[in-house]
Protein backbone atom coordinates (compact mmCIF):
# COMPACT_ATOMS: atom_id res chain seq x y z
CA UNK A 1 0.00 0.00 0.00
CA UNK A 2 1.30 3.20 -0.58
CA UNK A 3 2.79 5.32 2.16
CA UNK A 4 0.63 8.58 2.28
CA UNK A 5 1.53 12.00 3.63
CA UNK A 6 -1.16 13.87 5.71
CA UNK A 7 -1.10 17.68 7.29
CA UNK A 8 -3.40 18.28 10.10
CA UNK A 9 -3.56 22.22 10.08
CA UNK A 10 -5.21 23.96 12.96
CA UNK A 11 -5.55 27.95 13.20
CA UNK A 12 -4.22 29.24 16.25
CA UNK A 13 -6.50 30.71 18.65
CA UNK A 14 -9.28 31.04 15.97
CA UNK A 15 -11.79 32.62 17.79
CA UNK A 16 -9.54 35.26 19.57
CA UNK A 17 -7.33 35.52 16.56
CA UNK A 18 -10.45 36.63 14.49
CA UNK A 19 -12.06 38.70 17.02
CA UNK A 20 -8.13 40.51 17.01
CA UNK A 21 -7.95 40.53 13.23
CA UNK A 22 -11.02 42.19 12.96
CA UNK A 23 -9.95 44.88 15.54
CA UNK A 24 -6.72 45.62 14.05
CA UNK A 25 -4.79 43.94 16.50
CA UNK A 26 -2.14 41.60 16.35
CA UNK A 27 -2.99 38.24 17.82
CA UNK A 28 0.68 37.11 18.79
CA UNK A 29 0.81 40.64 21.14
CA UNK A 30 -2.30 41.81 22.35
CA UNK A 31 -4.36 40.25 25.00
CA UNK A 32 -8.09 39.40 24.32
CA UNK A 33 -10.71 36.78 25.76
CA UNK A 34 -13.70 35.44 23.46
CA UNK A 35 -15.90 35.09 26.28
CA UNK A 36 -19.88 37.01 27.16
CA UNK A 37 -19.33 39.60 29.52
CA UNK A 38 -23.42 39.67 30.11
CA UNK A 39 -22.55 36.36 31.75
CA UNK A 40 -20.83 36.47 35.39
CA UNK A 41 -17.26 35.61 35.96
CA UNK A 42 -17.75 31.76 36.14
CA UNK A 43 -18.44 31.60 32.17
CA UNK A 44 -16.31 30.01 29.87
CA UNK A 45 -13.70 31.63 27.80
CA UNK A 46 -14.38 30.27 24.15
CA UNK A 47 -10.88 31.24 23.30
CA UNK A 48 -7.99 33.46 24.56
CA UNK A 49 -5.36 34.80 22.24
CA UNK A 50 -1.78 33.30 21.82
CA UNK A 51 -0.33 36.18 23.50
CA UNK A 52 -2.30 35.49 26.74
CA UNK A 53 -0.97 31.79 26.18
CA UNK A 54 2.21 32.83 26.57
CA UNK A 55 1.64 34.73 29.60
CA UNK A 56 0.25 31.39 31.52
CA UNK A 57 -2.92 31.59 30.85
CA UNK A 58 -4.79 28.24 29.91
CA UNK A 59 -7.48 27.93 26.89
CA UNK A 60 -10.87 27.04 28.22
CA UNK A 61 -10.94 28.67 31.30
CA UNK A 62 -13.06 31.08 33.38
CA UNK A 63 -13.16 35.12 33.38
CA UNK A 64 -12.32 34.77 37.32
CA UNK A 65 -9.36 32.32 36.67
CA UNK A 66 -7.21 35.25 34.65
CA UNK A 67 -5.26 36.33 37.00
CA UNK A 68 -5.64 40.18 38.07
CA UNK A 69 -2.19 41.48 36.96
CA UNK A 70 -3.02 40.81 33.77
CA UNK A 71 -5.03 43.61 31.42
CA UNK A 72 -7.09 41.93 28.50
CA UNK A 73 -10.23 42.72 26.15
CA UNK A 74 -13.33 40.94 26.28
CA UNK A 75 -14.98 39.76 22.78
CA UNK A 76 -18.72 38.72 23.14
CA UNK A 77 -18.95 35.46 20.51
CA UNK A 78 -19.43 36.35 16.85
CA UNK A 79 -20.44 32.39 15.66
CA UNK A 80 -21.35 33.89 12.03
CA UNK A 81 -18.30 35.43 12.14
CA UNK A 82 -16.25 32.71 12.72
CA UNK A 83 -17.89 30.24 10.28
CA UNK A 84 -17.52 32.78 7.76
CA UNK A 85 -13.94 33.47 7.99
CA UNK A 86 -13.65 29.34 8.28
CA UNK A 87 -15.36 29.17 4.86
CA UNK A 88 -12.48 31.78 3.28
CA UNK A 89 -9.72 29.88 4.59
CA UNK A 90 -11.05 26.52 3.59
CA UNK A 91 -11.49 28.31 0.05
CA UNK A 92 -7.84 29.16 -0.17
CA UNK A 93 -6.81 25.48 0.92
CA UNK A 94 -9.04 24.58 -2.66
CA UNK A 95 -6.83 26.84 -4.84
CA UNK A 96 -4.01 24.25 -4.10
CA UNK A 97 -5.75 20.91 -2.63
CA UNK A 98 -8.80 19.20 -4.43
CA UNK A 99 -12.00 18.76 -1.46
CA UNK A 100 -11.71 15.12 -2.20
CA UNK A 101 -8.01 15.52 -0.41
CA UNK A 102 -9.54 17.87 2.55
CA UNK A 103 -11.37 16.62 5.07
CA UNK A 104 -12.68 18.95 7.85
CA UNK A 105 -12.14 18.20 11.45
CA UNK A 106 -13.57 21.40 12.82
CA UNK A 107 -14.20 25.18 12.14
CA UNK A 108 -10.31 25.60 12.95
CA UNK A 109 -8.98 22.19 12.26
CA UNK A 110 -8.33 20.24 8.55
CA UNK A 111 -6.74 17.09 7.89
CA UNK A 112 -5.09 17.11 3.97
CA UNK A 113 -3.66 14.73 2.43
CA UNK A 114 -0.70 15.93 0.13
CA UNK A 115 0.41 12.48 -0.90
CA UNK A 116 -0.09 13.28 -4.23
CA UNK A 117 0.69 17.43 -4.31
CA UNK A 118 4.63 16.38 -3.84
CA UNK A 119 5.32 15.52 -7.09
CA UNK A 120 2.64 18.20 -8.67
CA UNK A 121 4.04 21.05 -6.98
CA UNK A 122 7.61 19.71 -6.62
CA UNK A 123 7.53 20.25 -2.84
CA UNK A 124 8.01 18.58 0.67
CA UNK A 125 5.60 18.31 2.65
CA UNK A 126 6.41 21.02 4.55
CA UNK A 127 6.91 23.12 1.73
CA UNK A 128 3.54 22.65 0.51
CA UNK A 129 2.28 23.21 4.35
CA UNK A 130 4.05 26.47 4.32
CA UNK A 131 2.42 27.57 1.07
CA UNK A 132 -1.17 26.67 2.55
CA UNK A 133 -0.75 28.73 5.63
CA UNK A 134 1.07 31.62 4.37
CA UNK A 135 -1.38 32.48 1.92
CA UNK A 136 -3.60 32.05 4.92
CA UNK A 137 -1.83 34.50 7.24
CA UNK A 138 -1.48 37.03 4.10
CA UNK A 139 -5.17 37.00 3.49
CA UNK A 140 -6.50 36.86 7.42
CA UNK A 141 -3.89 37.73 9.50
CA UNK A 142 -4.34 34.19 10.98
CA UNK A 143 -1.30 31.97 12.03
CA UNK A 144 -1.99 28.22 11.46
CA UNK A 145 -0.13 25.45 13.23
CA UNK A 146 0.99 22.23 11.44
CA UNK A 147 1.49 18.38 11.85
CA UNK A 148 3.02 16.21 9.61
CA UNK A 149 2.47 12.84 9.25
CA UNK A 150 2.48 9.51 7.21
CA UNK A 151 -0.56 8.88 8.55
CA UNK A 152 -3.88 10.54 9.90
CA UNK A 153 -3.19 9.21 13.36
CA UNK A 154 0.64 10.49 13.05
CA UNK A 155 -1.04 13.96 11.65
CA UNK A 156 -2.45 14.85 14.54
CA UNK A 157 0.12 14.18 17.19
CA UNK A 158 2.86 15.82 15.45
CA UNK A 159 0.04 19.14 15.57
CA UNK A 160 -0.34 18.02 19.32
CA UNK A 161 2.60 17.55 20.93
CA UNK A 162 5.81 18.54 18.32
CA UNK A 163 4.25 21.39 16.18
CA UNK A 164 3.16 23.80 19.47
CA UNK A 165 6.54 23.84 20.74
CA UNK A 166 8.46 24.39 17.09
CA UNK A 167 9.19 27.66 16.61
CA UNK A 168 8.23 27.15 12.95
CA UNK A 169 4.72 26.06 14.46
CA UNK A 170 5.38 22.70 12.52
CA UNK A 171 5.74 19.13 13.54
CA UNK A 172 6.73 15.81 11.72
CA UNK A 173 5.97 12.27 12.22
CA UNK A 174 6.82 9.14 10.91
CA UNK A 175 6.80 5.55 12.84
CA UNK A 176 10.30 5.93 13.72
CA UNK A 177 10.13 8.98 15.40
CA UNK A 178 6.62 7.99 16.89
CA UNK A 179 8.66 5.20 18.59
CA UNK A 180 11.29 7.64 19.52
CA UNK A 181 9.58 10.26 20.92
CA UNK A 182 6.09 9.68 21.76
CA UNK A 183 6.01 6.23 22.64
CA UNK A 184 6.90 7.05 26.14
CA UNK A 185 5.12 10.99 25.89
CA UNK A 186 3.01 11.99 29.32
CA UNK A 187 1.14 12.73 30.10
CA UNK A 188 -0.93 10.80 27.26
CA UNK A 189 -3.84 12.67 27.75
CA UNK A 190 -2.05 15.03 25.35
CA UNK A 191 -2.44 11.94 22.90
CA UNK A 192 -5.62 12.17 20.76
CA UNK A 193 -8.76 10.43 21.81
CA UNK A 194 -7.53 9.64 25.00
CA UNK A 195 -9.28 11.93 27.70
CA UNK A 196 -8.91 11.70 31.43
CA UNK A 197 -11.70 9.05 31.29
CA UNK A 198 -9.10 6.85 29.48
CA UNK A 199 -6.49 7.52 31.10
CA UNK A 200 -7.69 6.56 34.50
CA UNK A 201 -8.78 3.43 33.46
CA UNK A 202 -5.23 2.54 31.93
CA UNK A 203 -4.20 4.33 35.07
CA UNK A 204 -5.63 1.01 37.64
CA UNK A 205 -3.43 -1.25 35.40
CA UNK A 206 -0.23 1.18 35.72
CA UNK A 207 -0.44 2.11 32.05
CA UNK A 208 1.05 6.03 31.84
CA UNK A 209 2.15 6.24 27.87
CA UNK A 210 1.85 4.36 24.90
CA UNK A 211 4.09 2.23 25.25
CA UNK A 212 2.66 0.97 28.16
CA UNK A 213 -0.36 -0.03 26.34
CA UNK A 214 1.24 -1.43 23.50
CA UNK A 215 2.91 -3.94 26.05
CA UNK A 216 0.17 -5.10 27.63
CA UNK A 217 -2.06 -7.80 27.66
CA UNK A 218 -4.57 -7.41 24.88
CA UNK A 219 -7.36 -9.19 26.32
CA UNK A 220 -7.72 -7.50 29.40
CA UNK A 221 -7.50 -4.48 27.14
CA UNK A 222 -10.45 -5.86 25.19
CA UNK A 223 -12.41 -6.86 28.35
CA UNK A 224 -11.76 -3.01 29.60
CA UNK A 225 -12.94 -1.11 26.82
CA UNK A 226 -14.52 -3.13 24.47
CA UNK A 227 -13.90 -2.90 20.44
CA UNK A 228 -12.71 0.76 21.27
CA UNK A 229 -9.15 -1.40 22.35
CA UNK A 230 -8.57 -2.09 19.37
CA UNK A 231 -7.97 1.80 17.84
CA UNK A 232 -6.24 2.08 21.38
CA UNK A 233 -3.62 -0.88 20.31
CA UNK A 234 -3.61 0.68 16.95
CA UNK A 235 -2.61 4.27 18.24
CA UNK A 236 0.00 2.52 21.09
CA UNK A 237 1.17 1.32 18.07
CA UNK A 238 1.34 4.28 15.65
CA UNK A 239 -1.08 2.65 13.26
CA UNK A 240 -4.28 4.63 11.40
CA UNK A 241 -5.20 2.53 8.66
CA UNK A 242 -7.95 4.82 8.19
CA UNK A 243 -7.53 7.72 5.04
CA UNK A 244 -9.89 10.29 4.02
CA UNK A 245 -11.07 9.24 1.47
CA UNK A 246 -12.11 6.56 3.66
CA UNK A 247 -13.78 9.17 5.74
CA UNK A 248 -15.54 10.37 2.54
CA UNK A 249 -17.09 6.81 2.02
CA UNK A 250 -18.35 6.65 4.80
CA UNK A 251 -22.26 6.54 4.97
CA UNK A 252 -23.68 6.19 8.73
CA UNK A 253 -26.14 3.56 8.99
CA UNK A 254 -29.13 5.38 11.07
CA UNK A 255 -29.52 8.57 11.55
CA UNK A 256 -31.08 11.41 13.85
CA UNK A 257 -31.25 14.82 14.75
CA UNK A 258 -30.64 16.03 18.45
CA UNK A 259 -31.51 19.70 20.26
CA UNK A 260 -29.95 20.28 23.21
CA UNK A 261 -29.81 23.92 25.72
CA UNK A 262 -28.11 24.23 29.63
CA UNK A 263 -30.43 26.28 31.01
CA UNK A 264 -29.80 29.89 32.33
CA UNK A 265 -31.17 28.85 35.96
CA UNK A 266 -33.55 26.26 37.47
CA UNK A 267 -36.13 25.87 35.82
CA UNK A 268 -39.31 24.40 37.51
CA UNK A 269 -41.46 21.53 36.11
CA UNK A 270 -44.15 23.97 34.29
CA UNK A 271 -41.91 26.19 32.96
CA UNK A 272 -39.49 23.88 31.36
CA UNK A 273 -42.49 22.21 29.76
CA UNK A 274 -42.82 25.40 27.62
CA UNK A 275 -38.95 25.03 26.35
CA UNK A 276 -39.50 21.42 25.80
CA UNK A 277 -42.14 22.30 23.57
CA UNK A 278 -40.06 25.35 22.11
CA UNK A 279 -37.28 22.90 21.32
CA UNK A 280 -39.46 19.66 20.25
CA UNK A 281 -41.10 22.40 17.40
CA UNK A 282 -37.59 23.31 16.48
CA UNK A 283 -36.48 19.81 15.34
CA UNK A 284 -40.21 19.30 13.59
CA UNK A 285 -39.11 22.36 11.30
CA UNK A 286 -35.58 20.45 10.76
CA UNK A 287 -37.53 17.15 9.82
CA UNK A 288 -40.23 19.10 7.54
CA UNK A 289 -36.93 20.98 5.99
CA UNK A 290 -35.25 17.78 5.12
CA UNK A 291 -38.28 15.91 4.10
CA UNK A 292 -37.29 12.80 6.84
CA UNK A 293 -39.49 10.99 9.33
CA UNK A 294 -39.12 9.75 12.27
CA UNK A 295 -40.28 6.67 14.70
CA UNK A 296 -38.12 6.52 17.72
CA UNK A 297 -38.07 9.85 19.85
CA UNK A 298 -35.52 10.58 22.89
CA UNK A 299 -36.29 13.11 25.90
CA UNK A 300 -33.38 13.81 28.82
CA UNK A 301 -33.62 15.59 31.13
CA UNK A 302 -30.97 17.17 33.92
CA UNK A 303 -31.63 18.57 37.15
CA UNK A 304 -29.85 21.49 39.43
CA UNK A 305 -26.54 20.79 41.15
CA UNK A 306 -27.58 16.99 40.05
CA UNK A 307 -30.23 16.46 43.24
CA UNK A 308 -30.81 13.69 41.50
CA UNK A 309 -30.45 11.31 38.57
CA UNK A 310 -31.14 12.69 35.07
CA UNK A 311 -34.65 11.17 33.87
CA UNK A 312 -35.97 10.59 30.55
CA UNK A 313 -34.78 8.08 27.31
CA UNK A 314 -35.81 7.16 24.18
CA UNK A 315 -38.84 5.02 22.84
CA UNK A 316 -40.61 3.97 19.70
CA UNK A 317 -43.56 5.45 18.44
CA UNK A 318 -45.92 3.34 16.27
CA UNK A 319 -45.41 5.08 13.03
CA UNK A 320 -42.76 7.07 10.91
CA UNK A 321 -44.18 10.62 11.04
CA UNK A 322 -42.90 14.47 10.73
CA UNK A 323 -46.21 16.02 12.23
CA UNK A 324 -45.61 18.49 14.51
CA UNK A 325 -49.13 18.02 16.32
CA UNK A 326 -48.15 14.64 16.50
CA UNK A 327 -44.75 14.59 17.71
CA UNK A 328 -44.98 17.26 20.42
CA UNK A 329 -47.91 15.14 21.98
CA UNK A 330 -45.43 11.91 22.21
CA UNK A 331 -42.75 14.29 23.60
CA UNK A 332 -44.84 16.15 26.04
CA UNK A 333 -46.49 13.01 27.35
CA UNK A 334 -42.89 11.50 27.56
CA UNK A 335 -42.09 14.33 29.46
CA UNK A 336 -45.17 14.61 32.09
CA UNK A 337 -44.58 10.74 32.40
CA UNK A 338 -40.84 10.40 33.24
CA UNK A 339 -39.83 14.14 34.94
CA UNK A 340 -39.45 14.76 38.58
CA UNK A 341 -41.80 17.65 39.46
CA UNK A 342 -40.34 19.22 42.40
CA UNK A 343 -36.76 18.99 41.18
CA UNK A 344 -35.54 22.26 39.41
CA UNK A 345 -34.30 21.60 35.93
CA UNK A 346 -30.70 22.79 34.17
CA UNK A 347 -30.32 20.80 30.75
CA UNK A 348 -32.27 19.69 28.09
CA UNK A 349 -31.85 17.36 25.44
CA UNK A 350 -34.52 15.96 22.73
CA UNK A 351 -33.55 14.05 19.80
CA UNK A 352 -35.80 12.36 16.70
CA UNK A 353 -34.08 9.50 15.71
CA UNK A 354 -34.31 6.31 12.86
CA UNK A 355 -34.70 9.15 10.12
CA UNK A 356 -36.05 7.70 7.07
CA UNK A 357 -37.65 9.43 3.84
CA UNK A 358 -40.66 11.15 4.16
CA UNK A 359 -41.70 9.05 1.33
CA UNK A 360 -41.76 6.02 3.99
CA UNK A 361 -44.35 7.76 5.73
CA UNK A 362 -46.84 5.41 7.76
CA UNK A 363 -50.73 5.61 6.52
CA UNK A 364 -53.17 3.97 7.48
CA UNK A 365 -57.08 3.56 7.34
CA UNK A 366 -56.96 6.65 10.70
CA UNK A 367 -54.50 8.68 9.18
CA UNK A 368 -55.90 12.10 7.58
CA UNK A 369 -54.19 13.09 4.99
CA UNK A 370 -56.02 16.30 3.81
CA UNK A 371 -55.39 17.72 7.71
CA UNK A 372 -51.54 15.89 7.68
CA UNK A 373 -50.61 17.97 4.51
CA UNK A 374 -51.80 21.10 5.46
CA UNK A 375 -50.25 21.16 8.38
CA UNK A 376 -46.82 20.43 6.34
CA UNK A 377 -47.35 23.05 4.08
CA UNK A 378 -47.96 25.46 7.19
CA UNK A 379 -44.69 24.21 8.33
CA UNK A 380 -43.24 24.86 5.35
CA UNK A 381 -44.34 28.49 5.47
CA UNK A 382 -43.03 29.02 8.35
CA UNK A 383 -39.63 27.63 7.20
CA UNK A 384 -39.61 29.76 4.08
CA UNK A 385 -40.43 32.94 6.25
CA UNK A 386 -37.56 32.10 8.94
CA UNK A 387 -35.02 31.53 5.98
CA UNK A 388 -35.82 34.64 4.19
CA UNK A 389 -35.95 36.88 6.92
CA UNK A 390 -34.55 35.43 10.25
CA UNK A 391 -36.33 32.92 13.02
CA UNK A 392 -37.31 35.44 14.76
CA UNK A 393 -38.95 37.02 11.92
CA UNK A 394 -42.09 34.44 13.30
CA UNK A 395 -42.78 33.30 16.61
CA UNK A 396 -46.06 31.86 18.68
CA UNK A 397 -47.02 33.94 21.44
CA UNK A 398 -45.36 31.77 24.65
CA UNK A 399 -41.94 32.51 23.20
CA UNK A 400 -42.67 36.09 24.56
CA UNK A 401 -43.09 34.87 28.18
CA UNK A 402 -40.36 35.27 30.66
CA UNK A 403 -39.12 31.74 30.88
CA UNK A 404 -38.91 31.10 26.99
CA UNK A 405 -35.40 30.86 25.62
CA UNK A 406 -36.42 30.32 22.15
CA UNK A 407 -35.70 34.12 20.87
CA UNK A 408 -32.11 33.95 22.45
CA UNK A 409 -31.22 30.86 20.92
CA UNK A 410 -32.61 32.18 17.68
CA UNK A 411 -29.54 34.23 17.72
CA UNK A 412 -27.36 31.62 18.50
CA UNK A 413 -25.25 29.23 16.34
CA UNK A 414 -23.65 26.15 18.31
CA UNK A 415 -25.08 27.77 21.95
CA UNK A 416 -23.07 31.38 21.32
CA UNK A 417 -24.11 34.35 20.15
CA UNK A 418 -23.81 34.29 16.39
CA UNK A 419 -22.78 38.12 16.33
CA UNK A 420 -25.79 39.21 14.40
CA UNK A 421 -27.44 41.64 16.59
CA UNK A 422 -24.50 43.27 17.29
Amino acid sequence: MKERTYLCIDLKSFYASVECVDRGYDPMTVNLVVADPTRTEKTICLAISPAMKKLGVKNRCRLFEIPKNIQYEIAKPRMKLYMEKSAQIFSIYLRYISKDDIHVYSIDECFIDVTDYIKLYNKTAKEIATMLTGAVLKETGITATVGIGTNLFLAKVALDVTAKHAKDYMGFLNIALFYKTIWTHRPITDIWNIGKGIANRLEKYGIYDLKGVANFDEKILYREFGVNAELLIDHANGVEPCTIADIHEYRSKSTSISNGQVLSRGYTFDECKLIVKEMAEQSVLELVDRKLITDNVSLYISYNKNVIKGTGGSFKINERTNSRKKLLKYVVDYYNKTTDRHTLIKRITIGFNNLVDENYKTIDFFTDLESEEKENNLLKTVIDIKNKFGKNAILKGHSLEDCSTEKERNNMIGGHNSGEDE
